[in-house]
């Protein structure tokens, strides 16, 4: 039925970090199966959500130890809001201009050496412009994207203060 208040917390980070690799997931079979190509700003999103699937994990894994827990949400939380932060300023900047090469999100990638160390995952293969035309059930990816970081952040808030 309902939630046990004690378990919120639990399960919250489990379905954190499960809705964060499937993210991962749906972005790959999009690139992969159907040719959607990611741009820099698309990989780092990416990124963060691996990123915040295993903070996620890392909470839930040491869910009995609170201070953990949190310190876990708070990095989840900062995550959400570099991602959303990434997604609106791909959305209304970066997907406006004819090439986003060497932008920030490039020189992040590039500094983390992400293309050589996955680059099934990681590899940048289009400019921003061409992956603001593709559409996932009539709406960009970044838009997606941000939806889920800020389901993410909102999730990662209520389940923050409970013991």
């Amino acid at each position: 039925m309902f939630i046990q208040p004690s378990k919120l917390p639990a399960r919250a980070l489990a379905g954190m970090a499960v809705a964060s690799f499937a993210a991962v997931g749906v972005a790959l079979v999009a690139q992969h199966q159907f040719g959607v190509k990611p741009c820099p700003w698309c990989v780092l999103q990416r990124g963060l959500f691996l990123l915040i699937g295993a903070f996620s994990l890392l909470g839930w894994l040491l869910r009995s130890q609170r201070s953990v827990r949190q310190g876990a949400l708070v990095a989840v939380l900062m995550l959400c809001a570099a991602g959303l932060t990434a997604a609106v300023f791909q959305h209304e900047v970066a997907s406006q201009s004819a090439t986003c090469a060497m932008g920030l999100a490039d020189k992040i990638v590039t500094a983390l050496n992400l293309e050589e160390l996955w680059p099934s995952v990681f590899m940048i293969t289009a400019n921003c412009a061409e992956a603001a035309a593709y559409r996932f059930v009539g709406l960009p990816y970044e838009i997606w994207s941000g939806l889920l970081f800020v389901g993410l952040g909102g999730l990662g808030l209520a389940v923050l203060g409970k013991r």
